[in-house]
């Protein structure tokens, strides 16, 4: 699993000319790319680590301070373009297994206290944010296998 976390001011997500996710404060922008092979282990870590990521002002979590996050489905995250001038998208898990694990993630972040909304699994969705910094990291939970933990 990875996932793409911006500082944000604020941020919006529109489908078909309506805002269907939104931050009218600060918080994290969410991107989330699913792979095959990712399960419970994967996001129970990732919504922890959103969660009590320390990149709010002051050096705070959203769980310090309260923030929101707005997550989105990312297919895009896993797209390989090492080779050609066309990325592969086979890393990817396809929709079917990846909507329930993005389900998760944000329903697991909901548990744990975090205001989430949401982008539109699968639609063609336009994002819009004002990033506070910038400030954008990357995080990345490779699946658990039953020989590594």
């Amino acid at each position: 699993m990875r996932a793409v976390v911006q500082r944000v001011l604020s941020a919006s997500v529109t489908v078909d000319d309506e805002v269907v996710g939104e931050l009218d404060r600060p918080g994290l922008l969410v991107y989330l790319g699913v792979t095959h092979a990712d399960g419970h282990a994967e996001v129970a870590w990732m919504a922890r680590k959103i969660r009590e990521l320390r990149i709010l002002r002051d050096e705070e979590s959203a769980a310090d301070v309260g923030a929101p996050a707005l997550v989105v489905s990312q297919f895009t995250l896993y797209g390989d373009a090492r080779k050609g001038r066309r990325p592969s998208w086979t890393a990817a898990a396809p929709g079917p297994l990846s909507e329930p694990v993005y389900d998760a993630v944000c329903a697991e972040l909901e548990r744990l206290g975090t205001p989430v909304e949401r982008g539109v699994f699968g639609a063609m969705m336009q994002v819009r944010s004002v990033n506070d910094g910038p400030f954008t990291v990357l995080l990345e939970r490779p699946p658990e296998t039953s020989d590594t933990k």
